[in-house]
């Protein structure tokens, strides 16, 4: 075949450092995920959605074949790091966790993914974000150690 093809979705989420609630401003979030957006194209990731609260993000995205994993998430967080320090400089301690969970995500599952990352805010009423994370861990038999999720 002359040509490669991928179709792999990946639900992408990651927290602020201690979850501190730096995305309160709901303005500042969405200025936020517009900017993950076109960070996320022009790593060729196209995101379907993104959305959170006040102390982390979910990212749904048609990941590329040409870049990782590791290296599409660190750019995520390194230029929207750089960002928010430089576009509001009261937020100049702000930092995102060091670690981050990925997941992959059936065609026949987006239309669901998308409404959960669309419901958060209701959602977050609910459950804490460890707790949603736990869960998501669970969910996709992942084995992790309390002591090494949080930081």
């Amino acid at each position: 075949m002359p040509q490669s093809f991928s179709a792999v979705y990946l639900h992408v989420v990651f927290s602020t450092k201690s979850r501190a609630p730096y995305l309160a401003d709901k303005e500042l979030r969405t200025h936020l995920h517009r900017y993950l957006a076109g960070i996320s194209q022009n790593l060729d990731c196209p995101t379907l959605l993104i959305g959170g609260v006040e102390d982390h993000v979910h990212l749904l995205a048609r990941h590329s074949r040409t870049i990782s994993q590791s290296d599409w998430i660190k750019e995520l967080k390194r230029a929207s790091s750089l960002w928010i320090k430089t576009d509001h400089p009261a937020l100049r301690d702000f930092a995102w966790q060091s670690g981050y969970g990925v997941f992959s995500v059936s065609i026949s599952q987006l239309d669901k993914v998308q409404a959960y990352i669309a419901n958060q805010e209701e959602h977050h009423r609910k459950q804490s974000f460890q707790d949603e994370f736990r869960a998501m861990l669970k969910k996709h038999h992942i084995d992790w150690d309390e002591k090494y999720v949080w930081d």
